[in-house]
């Protein structure tokens, strides 16, 4: 007879390491990306600043559906709403000024991120690796502050002042990965040497 909850336990890691992976591999792909192509084309680095809030949307979405539903997961709820406006708030500022972009993307920082520390806390009975992603989240918020204190400087920032908070979350979601593939790895040994 088989333990049903461990079965949804074991499913539900499965699905968070190959979700924190993903979300490791976007965010360095689209750090590439602004690195790259994005300082050479604007219309580029627009579609760009427009696809990482739309992207976290989408992956939060996933996450909620896949973890019992966006009911039961409200800061994941919140988080693809404000998401979303995120996205279309880019888009609109686009038309004004790089420095409004940042101030939106600050603005997104800080509730995500505080959106994310959330999730973190409430799965940390549940399963491993979420002291990286409360690390995220509280990093994620106070980056927020220092881009909206940078929104406010005359000189106008490019696609690259983001890139960086891009690549320090995709760090976080490959050490979360990672941290919860080490914890498979162990638990499978000990039922093997039991």
């Amino acid at each position: 007879m088989t333990d049903q909850p461990m079965d949804l336990t074991s499913a539900q890691e499965r699905w968070l390491r190959f979700y924190y992976f993903a979300r490791a591999a976007f965010s360095a792909l689209w750090v590439a990306a602004a690195f790259t192509l994005g300082q050479r084309a604007s219309a580029i680095a627009a579609v760009l600043l427009i696809a990482y809030p739309a992207w976290d949307a989408l992956a939060n979405y996933a996450d909620a559906s896949r973890s019992g539903g966006l009911g039961r997961n409200r800061t994941q709820s919140i988080n693809v709403a404000v998401s979303l406006i995120t996205a279309v708030a880019v888009a609109v500022t686009l038309q004004t000024s790089m420095n409004a972009v940042l101030g939106v993307f600050g603005v997104w920082a800080i509730l995500s991120g505080l959106l994310q520390l959330g999730t973190a806390v409430r799965r940390w009975t549940s399963y491993g690796a979420q002291w990286a992603m409360i690390l995220s989240g509280g990093q994620s918020a106070l980056a927020g502050v220092v881009f909206i204190v940078q929104a406010r400087m005359p000189t106008p920032p490019s696609i690259t002042a983001l890139a960086g908070y891009a690549a320090v979350g995709a760090i976080y979601f490959l050490a979360s990965a990672a941290w919860l593939s080490v914890s498979a790895l162990r638990r499978t040994g000990k039922a093997r040497a039991s």
